[in-house]
């Protein structure tokens, strides 16, 4: 099996035609509040493509730790910042081998705008310039909702979504794909995501 290298970037297909997203192995990064519906997403784009494609929840990778686990909930410190880094570095380190054997991926993380060595810089460096970053953000209101359907310690205070929602509209210029996918189903929001995804390959964003 090769081993992972960093993710160079997409090549554009030949001519003006558009790219086969469904067929074309990339590296996604798909970015949002609590709430924003990342983990269905991503998991019904993985679930529905022609080629093969993994899952790689930063959340998932985190919660890896059990004794000792830092939740974030309980407060920001050392501890949860250097678990969220190692887990970071160990999903770049999936993403990037997961490509290099044929393996498309898409990764989710509640990145932020105004914290671009921890969050995009970080993502950059582990997996590579090839890495797609797309925001998925909906709508507060549609944030508080699904937050409230969620459970344990996946579920925030009103308080600390509404924060959250409010640091991520930070997106808005930032020249990053954004994704409202407010009125929109799981299905109809992955619809989007293969655009938006076709529209990177074809001009891949600056960040």
């Amino acid at each position: 099996m090769p081993p992972g290298a960093p993710v160079p970037l997409p090549s554009p297909p030949p001519g003006s035609a558009a790219p086969d997203v469904s067929r074309t192995a990339v590296a996604v990064l798909l970015i949002g509040p609590a709430g924003a519906g990342k983990t269905s997403v991503a998991r019904h784009w993985a679930d529905t493509r022609r080629v093969p494609t993994a899952h790689i929840s930063l959340d998932d990778v985190r919660e890896w730790v059990r004794s000792g686990f830092a939740d974030p909930q309980s407060g920001w410190n050392d501890n949860s910042e250097a678990q969220y880094r190692l887990a970071r570095r160990t999903c770049g380190f999936a993403a990037r081998n997961f490509l290099a054997n044929g393996i498309s991926c898409i990764l989710d993380d509640a990145v932020f705008p105004d914290r671009p060595v921890v969050g995009l810089g970080g993502w950059k460096r582990h997996v590579g310039p090839g890495l797609l970053p797309i925001v998925l953000l909906p709508g507060l209101e549609v944030v508080l909702e699904r937050n409230a359907r969620r459970s344990g310690n996946r579920r925030l205070s009103d308080e600390e979504v509404a924060r959250i929602h409010g640091r991520m509209a930070g997106w808005y210029g930032s020249g990053l794909p954004i994704i409202d996918n407010s009125q929109h189903d799981v299905a109809t929001t992955v619809r989007a995501l293969d655009e938006v995804v076709a529209g990177s390959i074809a001009s891949p964003p600056s960040w």
